[in-house]
């Protein structure tokens, strides 16, 4: 039997890995919700939840942590799941924003990757004061698909805080976006790690891509 320990970072993975292949589904790139992986988690909720004594304060601390963000996504995930079952796709667009989402999708029919902003510099030079970022180093993105899924999570998180729109975003097209990116930062700029880093600047979503010397 597995132990508290590992319990907790298998309902870790699971959380993160749910509210990945949500995004997918919403996104169009799944069929039906991932109903399996989220009864994996309630199943480890109630074992801990009725075996709350048998946890120290550590353990229990970060079971909270976890059966908290559970408990927010699943509320998220059961409101966009209805407004997707009634035909409601709810934009936060302006009419200036839908106007340019219209006539990029005229020009380019072709899902576009991140918005890309490349430095050649120390990654250590491109601190960003005053803001919380979700910084991810990686050298083989084949190889570190946990890290990648991590990026591709905080990338769609924080589209949806500032209001855009992640309906044409698949964790797959990321994934080979991702390996195009840093092969091709590796060899133009003959480096091993690569480092990506999701952050908001004036309400506006950007993934940078900053070798690291």
């Amino acid at each position: 039997m597995a132990t508290i320990d590992e319990d907790l970072a298998q309902l870790e993975r699971d959380i993160r890995q749910l509210k990945i292949e949500y995004d997918q589904f919403f996104g169009g790139g799944r069929k039906r919700p991932p109903t399996e992986i989220e009864w994996r988690i309630e199943l480890l909720v109630k074992r801990h939840g009725d075996r709350g004594g048998d946890m120290k304060s550590g353990q229990r601390f970060k079971f909270n942590s976890l059966t908290q963000s559970y408990a927010k996504y699943r509320d998220m995930f059961r409101k966009r799941t209805k407004d997707k079952e009634e035909g409601k796709i709810v934009r936060h667009y302006g009419a200036a924003a839908r106007a340019v989402e219209a006539e990029r999708a005229h020009h380019h029919p072709e899902p576009h990757p991140p918005e890309i902003s490349v430095s050649a510099g120390s990654a250590s030079a491109h601190s960003i004061a005053g803001n919380s970022a979700f910084r991810m180093t990686c050298s083989q993105p084949e190889a570190e698909s946990d890290k990648v899924g991590q990026l591709y999570q905080a990338l769609v998180q924080a589209k949806q805080q500032a209001g855009e729109d992640t309906g044409k975003l698949s964790r797959a097209t990321f994934d080979e976006f991702v390996r195009k990116k840093t092969k091709a930062l590796q060899t133009q700029q003959n480096c091993r790690d690569v480092e990506y880093v999701v952050e908001t600047i004036d309400g506006q979503v950007k993934l940078k891509a900053l070798v690291k010397s």
